[in-house]
């Protein structure tokens, strides 16, 4: 996925607009693919979070594991998930299957620590994206005395 016509779609992903060329195309080609058919497990609810996840073909579905009711969510490529594991440790907040034959891009927090330590600018641009959302964040909370 990280030919140039490709990167254009990526950008559409707020983490990844903040990338230098450079440095998204390294990560794109260090990622690991991975072929999901339909009804294959990516990961489940409650799980320790290491990387995160390219959705570059196919269709997902998030399902929180309440009994009798419907996936959550279904996604369509082009989505990140597990965004927050690429830069801390976390846990799976839903499991993720395939409903079809499927294809993800694994991104582990390694290989992204690695990128934003090769690229500074990068890591200078995600260091401000991240403030930014928790600047907005907590400036929307409302706090009662």
């Amino acid at each position: 996925m990280a030919r140039d016509t490709e990167l254009d779609e990526l950008l559409r992903i707020e983490l990844f607009s903040v990338l230098e060329p450079d440095a998204l195309r390294s990560l794109m080609f260090a990622a690991d693919m991975r072929l999901l058919r339909a009804g294959d497990v990516l990961f489940r609810k409650g799980e320790t979070a290491d990387c995160g996840y390219l959705l570059s073909k196919g269709c997902l579905a998030l399902d929180s594991g309440e009994a009798g009711r419907p996936p959550d969510k279904l996604l369509r490529p082009v989505v990140l998930l597990g965004e927050i594991a690429l830069v801390a440790a976390t846990t799976r907040p839903a499991t993720a299957f395939a409903r079809e034959p499927t294809t993800v891009l694994r991104i582990g927090r390694a290989l992204f620590h690695q990128t934003l330590e090769k690229h500074p600018k990068t890591a200078l641009r995600v260091r401000r994206l991240f403030k930014e959302r928790l600047t907005n964040f907590i400036g929307g909370i409302k706090f009662e005395a």
